[in-house]
């Protein structure tokens, strides 16, 4: 079976659950714990796909990169967004500045990673009212972004299919540059 390996980022503010999220899917573990991230945290996780000319499977290894979260004094470092086939950014559905920031976090990774693709994670639903779930607009619109979606790394809501549709989208995007 074929091994491919791609790197994806997690990008956003501080606090708004990047951590969480792939401690949700790597590990199937979640804490209420705050620990901030200090620079990066690189986690590793194979996933099974089908994929290529012949729809075979192939294992591909994703190399997911925890930055950390911006904040007003400090910006995400430009050396770690480099070599990214993807990106997830993540804001925090109670804290409405976080949301406000993604556009600059897609900018910042697209200035980096021009053919990267993306997904939006509107974290922490599970302590959002659904009424006001309906009211959140959708994030301006990119070409590189496949997907928004409201997540819960706590109850575990969307966490698999925001990192299965990034990785089938970055084996797309494989296939069709070979």
């Amino acid at each position: 079976m074929h091994t491919l390996s791609k790197k994806i980022c997690l990008v956003g503010d501080f606090g708004v659950g990047k951590t969480s999220l792939i401690r949700r899917f790597v590990e199937r573990q979640f804490s209420d714990q705050y620990l901030s991230t200090v620079g990066v945290k690189i986690s590793r996780k194979t996933m099974e796909l089908m994929g290529g000319e012949a729809d075979k499977k192939l294992n591909l290894k994703l190399m997911i990169w925890d930055l950390e979260g911006h904040t007003k004094f400090k910006g995400i470092s430009k050396n770690h967004l480099q070599g990214a086939s993807g990106a997830l950014v993540v804001a925090d559905l109670t804290r409405p500045e976080t949301i406000e920031h993604i556009p600059e976090h897609i900018n910042l990774f697209l200035s980096i990673n021009p053919k990267g693709v993306i997904i939006v994670a509107l974290n922490k639903a599970d302590l959002f009212a659904e009424e006001k779930l309906q009211k959140i607009g959708q994030v301006k619109e990119f070409d590189q972004i496949l997907a928004t979606y409201q997540t819960s790394a706590k109850i575990g809501l969307y966490v698999d299919d925001i990192f299965y549709q990034l990785a089938r989208e970055m084996l797309k995007k494989n296939e069709s540059s070979c």
